[in-house]
């Protein structure tokens, strides 16, 4: 029977790039290609995404792995941030009303570094013109008059007391406890046997005067501490007055330079009422064993004058594009640092550290999902930051309620900042279903395509694709022939002659190999013989699953017929994918028909091995008997369906035209010619539908062929839709345009028919009958027969139960 209609041409198995279209010598004479190719779907929606100024309007960057969406980023983020300004910088202070809540300041780019310097070198000129002061001559002689006058008063007040003293007969003495009145006789101080000899009216009398000295004495004492309580109210007003002129002219030239912040201003101004408190610290030395213990005490008052400038703007010309690459709680919010000092862990507002989200703050910041999805405290806080548009500093232990022991709580930052996610579709889905958050705060989902249209616009891209790449790398460049063959390949990933795959990091990955097999023959330029030998290299480095399959088939372990004629048996093809690396492999299919009610089994889903869509692929089969052959009679039919020797589960419909061919070739008892494959899947009309894969099924059926020993009349049959997806390798080329092979393309059932069988599928006439000798014909009676025999059998049964009844009763 004539099936050559039915064959695909040789020029249909795999559209070939002309190198002639390149008008270059090397990739080296083009223009390096930036940004990306043919995403302009995406293009627009980050553009639109990052344009929207309003909360809630972050991006997601949907798409593959390797289909550009870092890049595309990179160049869209930037050039919008070129024309937007620089933000402010950002520092941590001390909180001289409040240590425990650190102060934080906004200013002008670059003025963060200006200040932290400026108060740096003012508060270290400070203190070094206090000490200079408060120990120069000047003021000790000021402080000296003050103390002389001090002492002359008390002489004074002593040599009063000691008169008035005497006029009462007493005398003022000295010693370790204190000062103390003594009586006097005669003008010398009265011993005590002398005083026991006196009457008791002259003791009398010396007591009460005693008394009144004691008096005066007590009132001179309260008078001398008010001296003595004045005269330190003058030193330190002295001290006060001396380290104020020396640091108001200091504090004068800051605040009048940043009398524009006023934040700024009253930071300076507490800062210098706390070194006028706190000025002792600095001047006083202690050498005493704990003198270490006070220095360390000196080192941290010094610190609180410090400014510590965590966002330094100063370098940036717009503004910044941060791309956080190591996602962790502290890398992304910023951490307090702590510092042991005599076993104990201690902190302050220094010890603050900012995050990518302070330095992408007024900007944009790009993470990728996969990072943060790990860690779900990661996720909570950024989703809190954004919604709250501020930015706190704390510890993961303290947020989750694990410790306690930091203290500090710096005032919060204003945060306003463009967050662009890149991951992958699934998780947006995922996020976008169960995240109730995710959808108000990222409105914006730019999707990726991973296949582009085959046009010279697009294969000239591709030429500058790889002079961008071997520029930048310093590799070897490409000759008009590798590009060409880097075409054929892109299109050969994506498996259609119209398209190109946009997953420039395969590409890219036969660059760099290519380029390493030029310089293995010291060539000067890639060639497409190299760039062949990449992808066959590529291949074998991933092929040792499928290669051990060949080896079983051909010592037959794995029985597979390609020479032969058997009924109700046919191969079928499956793709087996194993992540970098997919291929085909023939699998044997078998059906077994026989007269019975228990219509189509499919053994695989009896023992759970079949999948939903491969068992609803069985179950069409059964919609595709009924109409075809149960319009006047009913389906008497029981068959059983089976992947021979598959001992794992299988997925999907594209063997359901081949398990119908079986089950037709067993029904008729026409055998099937083993050397043609079947791929394809089927409809209940009996129509053939497209596949996924076809490439890698053809390549895989010829490898066994090729080993069983190609005898023209093997082949492969496919949908006639997946034409356009034939991206072959030349050795199968070679082989079908040397008629050794054959590719046929069909888009209905009849047509596999007849090329499997040599027999005619039949047409119904208007009566619904088929020419005799076909195969509808065949598995038409067949049924018929099954039927009439199913029907007296049922008689036969019906009449014996109920003669049985009828004696039974009598």
């Amino acid at each position: 029977m004539e099936t050559n209609r039915y064959k695909v041409k040789v020029k249909d198995l795999r559209k070939k790039c002309n190198p002639g279209i390149f008008k270059f010598k090397s990739t080296a004479e083009l223009k390096p290609l930036s940004g990306i190719i043919a995403q302009e779907r995406a293009l627009k929606a980050v553009s639109l995404g990052i344009d929207i100024d309003h909360p809630g309007y972050n991006v997601y960057l949907s798409g593959a792995v390797g289909c550009g969406k870092m890049t595309l980023a990179r160049q869209v983020l930037e050039n919008k941030a070129k024309k937007e300004p620089v933000p402010s910088d950002w520092c941590y202070v001390y909180n001289f009303k409040n240590p425990d809540a650190p102060k934080a300041l906004e200013l002008p780019p670059g003025q963060g570094k200006v200040l932290q310097k400026a108060v740096a070198e003012n508060i270290e000129s400070i203190i070094d013109s206090l000490i200079k002061a408060l120990n120069s001559e000047e003021f000790e002689n000021k402080k000296n008059q003050i103390l002389n006058n001090f002492m002359e008063e008390t002489n004074r007040r002593y040599l009063k007391l000691e008169e008035e003293a005497r006029a009462y007969g007493f005398t003022i003495a000295r010693n370790e406890s204190g000062i103390t009145t003594i009586p006097l006789k005669d003008g010398q101080i009265m011993s005590q046997e002398d005083f026991m000899r006196l009457s008791d009216e002259e003791r009398d009398e010396i007591m009460k005067k005693g008394a009144v000295v004691q008096e005066k004495l007590n009132e001179a004492l309260r008078q001398y501490r008010e001296l003595e309580k004045n005269v330190r109210e003058q030193v330190k007003a002295l001290e006060d007055e001396t380290a104020r002129e020396v640091i108001k002219p200091y504090f004068n030239k800051l605040i009048e330079k940043y009398r524009d912040f006023p934040e700024v201003t009253t930071y300076l101004e507490e800062m210098q009422e706390d070194l006028l408190e706190n000025k002792d610290s600095f001047i006083k030395h202690d050498d005493s064993p704990l003198g270490f213990l006070t220095h360390v005490s000196k080192r941290s008052l010094f610190r609180r004058y410090q400014v510590n400038l965590i966002v330094d703007n100063s370098e940036l010309k717009h503004a910044p594009v941060i791309f956080e690459t190591n996602p962790t709680y502290a890398n992304l919010f910023g951490q307090i640092e702590y510092e042991g000092e005599f076993g104990i862990l201690s902190t302050d507002f220094s010890k603050i550290k900012a995050g990518a989200v302070h330095r992408a703050n007024g900007g944009y910041l790009v993470l990728n999902v996969d990072d943060i999805l790990n860690n779900f405290y990661v996720w909570d806080k950024l989703k809190k930051v954004i919604k709250n548009q501020e930015i706190t500093i704390e510890s993961i232990g303290r947020m989750i309620g694990i410790t306690n022991t930091e203290t500090l709580q710096p005032e919060p930052i204003p945060c306003h900042i463009k967050v662009v996610l890149i991951g992958e579709p699934i998780y947006y889905y995922l996020l976008y279903n169960y995240d109730n958050d995710f959808q108000k705060l990222f409105k914006i989902r730019a999707d990726f395509d991973t296949e582009m249209e085959r046009s010279r616009k697009h294969m000239y891209d591709y030429a500058r694709f790889v002079c961008s790449v071997c520029t930048s790398k310093g590799l070897k460049h490409f000759t008009p022939q590798a590009v060409a063959q880097l075409v054929e390949y892109g299109s050969r990933l994506v498996e259609h002659q119209d398209k190109l795959t946009t997953l420039f990091n395969k590409l890219e990955e036969i660059i760099y190999e290519a380029d390493c097999l030029a310089r293995y023959e010291n060539e000067e330029l890639v060639t497409g013989e190299h760039v062949k030998k990449a992808i066959e290299e590529k291949k074998n480095r991933s092929s040792l699953l499928e290669d051990k399959i060949q080896e079983y088939i051909k010592e037959g372990t794995l029985l597979i017929d390609t020479k032969s004629w058997k009924i109700g048996e046919i191969n079928g093809l499956a793709v087996y994918d194993l992540g970098d690396y997919s291929f085909g492999k023939p699998v044997r299919i078998t059906a077994k028909t026989f007269m019975g009610e228990k219509g189509l089994v499919n053994i695989e889903r009896e023992i759970h091995l079949s999948g939903r869509i491969h068992s609803k692929g069985v179950l069409i089969l059964s919609g595709f008997l009924g109409a075809k052959y149960a319009q006047d009679k009913p389906l008497s039919l029981s068959a059983s369906l089976t992947f021979e020797q598959s001992y794992s589960g299988i997925e999907g419909d594209s063997a359901s035209s081949a398990e119908l061919y079986a089950l037709l070739s067993s029904l008729a008892e026409v055998p099937i010619y083993q050397g043609i494959a079947v791929t394809g899947s089927v409809n209940q009309n009996g129509e053939i539908q497209p596949v996924g894969g076809v490439n890698q099924k053809i390549e895989g059926f010829f490898k066994v062929c090729k080993e069983q020993g190609l005898n023209g009349k093997q082949g492969v049959i496919i949908p006639k839709q997946n034409i356009p997806q034939l991206m072959l390798d030349e050795e199968v080329i070679e082989a079908v345009k040397a008629k050794k092979f054959n590719i046929w393309a069909v888009e209905h059932i009849d047509e596999g028919l007849e090329i499997l069988t040599g027999m005619e599928a039949g047409k119904p006439d208007k009566n619904g009958k088929y020419p005799p000798g076909t195969i509808h014909y065949l598995v038409d009676n067949k049924l018929r027969s099954w039927s009439r025999r199913q029907n007296r059998i049922a008689k036969t049964e019906g009449k014996g139960k109920t003669r049985g009844y009828r004696r039974n009763a009598w």
